[in-house]
């Protein structure tokens, strides 16, 4: 069995419930098709390999397994999925380093699904890391993270406000004042809002194999929009013609 797990925490896509700070801006259905990408990318991306996949997952009482299992049949066999435990994020984060220790497993990394884009050689950095750090942290762009990796499951979660610009800051803070050592990823851009989702639109137009459901899906999108837009000028033009006959 590999000794590493790899842990992606994520919500089960449902509308109204699904990226709803995005939803904000694009609709809810479309930040739930948009999310259903990223997952299809992640899933694709690491279950088989040499890491061993779990999801921990929200609501608790879906079907997570089944779900997963449709965006990569192939790579069905080698996860495993259980629900997210405790009131808030942090608590949830602790028990799934609990669980994965108490499995045995020697390294647990855990990254978020918001970063579709996410690649194999930054996993394989943390893994690397671990043998001379206690704690690894990939930054994100806003002040989190998207990425914790640690081999015993140290409690760098109590009292850190989850979802501000001060969670990095105060996770090293909290870890240092324990005697961990912390090593640093490089900082990795996760999509919360409209300008964070317009700037992976960017790097999937340059290259797609980053996160190519993502990408497909987006520029399915773009189409759609160039088309309304098109279509609206056309209308637009037709009336001004009307008006001066």
């Amino acid at each position: 069995m590999p000794d590493t797990a790899l842990v992606i925490i994520a919500r089960y896509p449902e509308a109204g419930k699904t990226k709803t700070r995005l939803a904000r801006t694009i609709g809810h259905e479309e930040a739930t098709r948009l999310y259903q990408a990223f997952l299809t990318d992640l899933a694709q991306r690491f279950a088989g390999g040499e890491y061993h996949l779990h999801w921990i997952y929200t609501p608790p009482g879906v079907d997570f397994a089944a779900f997963v299992a449709r965006l990569t049949p192939s790579g069905a066999h080698s996860m495993r999925c259980f629900p997210q435990e405790g009131t808030d994020l942090g608590t949830r984060l602790h028990a799934a380093f609990q669980w994965t220790h108490a499995r045995d497993f020697q390294r647990t990394i855990l990254i978020g699904s918001d970063s579709p884009h996410i690649s194999m050689a930054t996993i394989d950095r943390a893994r690397a890391a671990l043998d001379e750090a206690d704690v690894v942290l990939g930054p994100a762009e806003d002040g989190g993270y998207y990425l914790i990796a640690m081999r015993r499951p140290y409690d760098v979660f109590t009292g850190i406000p989850m979802s501000t610009s001060a969670v990095m800051r105060m996770t090293i803070e909290l870890a240092e004042s324990q005697g961990l050592t912390v090593r640093l990823l490089e900082p990795l851009l996760d999509i919360d809002e409209l300008p964070d989702l317009l700037r992976l639109a960017q790097l999937l137009e340059a290259d797609c194999s980053l996160a190519p459901t993502t990408a497909a899906h987006l520029a399915i999108r773009r189409r759609l929009h160039d088309h309304n837009i098109h279509s609206y000028s056309a209308t637009f033009n037709l009336h001004r013609a009307d008006e001066s006959l």
